[in-house]
């Protein structure tokens, strides 16, 4: 089972609105043929960064551009806006068994260790800033 890609296409979204800002109109057409997606999934990608006050987009063919300053952006705040801050990146069965030993107990058990998997992963993501991809990313180019 892999995470949901949602999270690397913001990442590459975001990225290609700060490196071509300054050459092309960030428009949905134009990042969905850099991400090679559909350019509805990049108009709901933009969404979803707009709502959480990262990205502005000009309505038409106006393009997208970041609102906050990229040293101000973590991945942990790309990752909350287009995933939800309540999801976590492991999916719970909810069908266990409540007669089954195994099954009263399988959250007890399991729980603790995800929500620590949980916590280290945005741990993570909270040390790098979009600033810090961009000083890379110029580094490829």
């Amino acid at each position: 089972m892999k995470i949901s890609s949602k999270f690397t296409i913001a990442v590459h979204i975001l990225l290609a609105v700060e490196i071509f800002k300054d050459k092309y109109k960030t428009t949905s057409e134009f990042l969905a043929s850099s991400v090679g997606a559909n350019p509805v999934i990049i108009r709901r990608t933009l969404g979803s960064l707009k709502a959480a006050g990262i990205v502005n987009v000009t309505a038409g063919s106006g393009g997208a551009s970041l609102a906050r300053k990229p040293e101000d952006i973590t991945l942990l705040d790309v990752y909350l806006a287009v995933t939800g801050s309540d999801e976590t990146i492991f999916n719970f069965h909810g069908n266990a068994n409540n007669l089954c030993p195994v099954g009263r107990n399988i959250h007890t058990v399991l729980d603790p260790c995800l929500e620590g998997v949980q916590a280290a992963m945005n741990r993570e993501l909270e040390k790098t800033t979009l600033a810090d991809l961009i000083k890379r990313m110029n580094e490829c180019l």
